[in-house]
């Protein structure tokens, strides 16, 4: 075995060949399964540039259907957020090794890992099963689908709290409470305000897409422009979701800057 080791270490370039070998073997074996058909690919240039030639002009008249839906969609999302980082929260806590114990790790880690596993269109379909066409439908759908990825995020957060302050507050006799409010809470917050404020501006995004299972928003138009064929109708909604995301983008990311500076 050490003969080994020394062979690696003295001959280390070998095991970066190997490396670069496997992920050679790997990308090769995911493009078989993929079955790409090159010729294909070259010959529908043409039917992309016309779908594309036909998005264009945008149509201006719908813009004030598109801004009444982008509301919506931006309530539905707040709402959304908050429905599930609300929930997230304790799910996280019971999740995290460093405080929770190993059969409620488990527990915890398993409905994370089953929110993650149902898409937000099945959701949202199940939503407007209960609920009917609309927003709440889309409201609930995206606060159940944020617990599979704020529960995570801030569980990870929890577990990188340092172990020193939680170690002094029980040697000084805290509670699993206090040492969750005095402890973990302080460290925690700053970082997982940056990964809510991060799901908000994603939760935007899947709000549209959302809006194909008739969840309200300005899915929903968008959809509707589209099965109708009125494509310039339809980029409208696309241009006016693309400005407030990114006006949303700017001011978000300037705000978790100042949040991992705290």
């Amino acid at each position: 075995m050490k003969d080994f080791v020394s062979f690696i270490n003295r001959y280390s370039w070998i095991s970066r060949v190997l490396v670069f070998c496997l992920v050679i073997l790997l990308y090769s074996w995911a493009m078989l399964g993929l079955k790409v058909d090159f010729e294909l690919l070259k010959n529908s240039f043409p039917y992309i540039t016309d779908f594309v030639s036909r998005l264009f002009p945008p149509n201006l008249e719908v813009l004030d259907i598109a801004i009444k839906a982008l509301i919506e969609t931006i309530q539905m999302s707040l709402w959304g957020t908050t429905i599930g980082a609300v929930l997230s929260l304790p799910i996280a806590i019971a999740s995290a090794n460093n405080i929770a114990p190993r059969w409620l790790q488990w527990l915890a880690n398993l409905l994370q890992n089953a929110v993650r596993s149902v898409p937000s269109i099945i959701l949202g379909l199940i939503f407007v099963a209960a609920t009917g066409l609309g927003a709440p439908a889309g409201t609930l759908a995206l606060g159940i689908y944020t617990i599979g990825y704020l529960g995570k995020f801030y569980q990870q957060a929890i577990e990188a709290v340092d172990p020193r302050s939680l170690e002094s507050l029980q040697v000084a006799g805290a509670s699993k409470l206090q040492i969750v409010q005095y402890g973990i809470l302080p460290q925690v917050l700053p970082l997982g305000l940056g990964y809510t404020l991060w799901m908000f501006e994603y939760n935007i995004r899947a709000a549209s897409v959302l809006g194909v299972v008739g969840a309200g928003g300005i899915g929903f138009q968008l959809k509707s422009y589209i099965d109708g064929f009125e494509y310039t109708k339809a980029t409208t909604m696309m241009l006016v979701l693309l400005i407030v995301v990114t006006v949303i983008d700017v001011f978000s990311s300037q705000l978790r800057h100042r949040l991992d500076s705290m």
